[in-house]
């Protein structure tokens, strides 16, 4: 019961944005079917130099700590040389476009939406990004999936220990694995 408790906010959340995804067409109703939309923040002047074969991880992180953003982030670079970082923040995520040419940094945040919200929510990752916050996500949701195949198995035990309940657990079990088969066949 403690760890129910205790896990409730992962289940709340997983299954808030799992129905966010499920249900697109009722958002894009509400907010409109466009993608959402980056809106200018700010924009500043960066002085960094960089040796030229500096990989983009490092250059990216150098300019987000020049804009007091450091954290969890993608990078690439355009075809004209500008490098694009996609800071990935639950409640604020940027795009920070930096153009060499003219040493700037164009800051900006994208529109909010809830269903936006949650779908990032769901699929934050956090190992490979070697900030300690992240981490500490995926090891909390490694948690969360230790206790869902844990309450599985426990219910597996007792139904078969409670000799009363056999025939409609076994009706039950017997009903989510031909509609788990059902589904893997045909999606």
């Amino acid at each position: 019961m403690y760890l129910g408790l205790f896990l409730f906010p992962w289940m709340l959340m997983y299954a808030m944005s799992t129905a966010a995804m499920n249900h697109r067409g009722f958002f894009a109703g509400v907010y409109g079917a466009s993608p959402l939309t980056y809106q200018t923040e700010r924009t500043f002047a960066f002085e960094g130099v960089f040796p030229p074969d500096a990989d983009l991880r490092t250059v990216s992180r150098q300019i987000l700590d020049a804009a007091g953003l450091d954290g969890s982030h993608g990078v690439s670079r355009r075809q004209d040389g500008a490098l694009v970082i996609t800071r990935n923040d639950l409640l604020n995520p940027r795009r920070l476009t930096y153009v060499p040419a003219d040493r700037t940094v164009l800051v900006e945040r994208l529109s909010h939406r809830p269903n936006a919200f949650l779908e990032r929510f769901h699929r934050r990752r956090g190992y490979a990004t070697g900030y300690a916050v992240d981490t500490v996500w995926a090891i909390s949701v490694d948690l969360v999936i230790v206790a869902m195949v844990f309450w599985g198995l426990s219910g597996l035990w007792l139904w078969w220990e409670m000799k009363v309940t056999r025939r409609f657990g076994a009706a039950a079990i017997a009903a989510g694995v031909g509609l788990f088969a059902f589904f893997l066949a045909t999606l």
